[in-house]
């Protein structure tokens, strides 16, 4: 009975009422609703600001990565200073120091020779003798030529003095006395004639032997015994013998007129030579000709080296290493710096870490990867490594990242 009751309450109860309970419900569902939606708007604002800030960063920097790859990039380097000294390689003609043929001075046949090649000799040593018969039967005439004219003097001195004794008593004229004098000088230079005829001759018969001038080496025979010999250096005759000093020997070497100026005597040389590797023999530029050779526009220098060991042979050739003073500050540079231009030989340098200056330059040696530079740097210039032919006066460029990349660790 007691449920029916309430259902019927409730069947009676008027349906605004029943509206009116139901209201707080349906109101707490829609504030909800509101609130998830601000939040997608909002999540979807900040993600939407966000993708486009990302994409103006990335332009922005896109642009600048632009900008910068439109600057070209170069690497540098520092001229590197040149050594205090230079040294030049020049071939070198090794002679002796004296050098001379021996002929005769007399006419004959070769009786005897005493030295052959390869000997040593001392000066006024005895190399050969020659026969000469005529000569001797000359001097042999000369003598008795001057004999008779001794013995004709001889008689006119004692004539002239008793013309002179009987000239105090009157017993002669003026004028035989005079005759006297006269025969009596006549005779005397006579004999003095026959006396340089038989030393001229005396000096002939000593050309028989031939005599060493110097100390040397003797480096040709000629001749042999029984073989005719002519005297002089003319005509049909040849030499008997060559001599050579060969202590000290000479180097002649033909130095460029770019280093003629800094040639002086006493200046240090070293020789090399192939039959001796590994060796060095010290020598002294002695002298130079003074003058530049017309033709080869080299100065023509004279190098004096100790050959007391007698190893150096005359006629070898050497390689002479000259150190010679560096008049001028100089610089080494790669070959790939340079920059050929209409206008000469020229350099790029960067200046401020950003500008390009384009700089002319002289040459020196070409040492193959590198060459010396003369003039035109100081030595503090970034100078720019494989310059293309784009790069001008003026251009803005930047400086390539040329440390090494670290190493990644395993």
């Amino acid at each position: 009975m007691g449920v029916v009751s309430n259902q019927r309450d409730q069947a009676e109860t008027p349906a605004s009422e029943r509206a009116h309970y139901s209201g707080p419900s349906s109101s707490g569902g829609g504030a909800m609703r509101a609130v998830l939606l601000l939040i997608m708007v909002a999540a979807i604002a900040v993600v939407v600001i966000w993708g486009i800030s990302s994409r103006h960063k990335a332009n922005a920097q896109l642009s600048q990565e632009t900008q910068e790859l439109a600057v070209p990039a170069v690497s540098t380097i520092h001229p590197k200073p040149g050594a205090p000294q230079q040294e030049i390689v020049l071939p070198g003609d090794m002679q002796p120091f004296t050098d001379a043929p021996i002929f005769a001075r007399t006419s004959g046949y070769l009786k005897k020779w005493y030295v052959d090649i390869g000997a040593s000799v001392k000066a006024g040593q005895v190399l050969a003798e020659i026969d000469s018969p005529e000569v001797d039967q000359q001097l042999q005439a000369a003598r008795a030529d001057l004999a008779t004219a001794q013995a004709n003097l001889s008689l006119a001195e004692i004539t002239s003095t008793r013309y002179k004794d009987l000239l105090k008593t009157d017993s002669v004229a003026q004028q035989d006395v005079d005759n006297a004098n006269g025969n009596y000088e006549a005779r005397r230079t006579t004999v003095e004639s026959a006396q340089a005829n038989v030393k001229r001759l005396q000096d002939m018969q000593s050309f028989e032997k031939v005599y060493a001038p110097f100390d040397g080496v003797i480096t040709a025979r000629n001749t042999d015994i029984g073989q005719l010999i002519d005297s002089g250096s003319g005509g049909t005759s040849h030499e008997l013998f060559h001599i050579a000093a060969v202590n000290p020997l000479r180097v002649y070497i033909n130095v460029p007129q770019l280093n003629s100026p800094l040639i002086r005597p006493g200046l240090r040389a070293d020789l090399i030579l192939a039959e001796f590797p590994g060796r060095r023999f010290e020598g002294t530029v002695a002298r130079s000709s003074g003058a530049i050779d017309n033709t080869t526009r080299t100065l023509l220098t004279e190098v004096d080296v100790d050959n007391s060991s007698r190893l150096l042979k005359p006629g070898s050739y050497v390689e002479v290493h000259l150190k010679l003073p560096s008049p001028v500050n100089t610089f080494t540079l790669p070959v790939s710096t340079l920059i050929f231009k209409a206008s000469g030989l020229q350099v790029a340098i960067v200046k401020n870490g950003k500008t390009l200056a384009l700089v002319p330059v002289i040459p020196g040696r070409d040492f193959g990867t590198d060459i010396e530079i003369i003039a035109g740097l100081k030595g503090d210039e970034s100078v720019v490594m494989n310059p293309s032919d784009s790069l001008t006066e003026g251009t803005v460029v930047r400086l390539a990242d040329t440390s090494a990349p670290a190493q990644r660790k395993p």
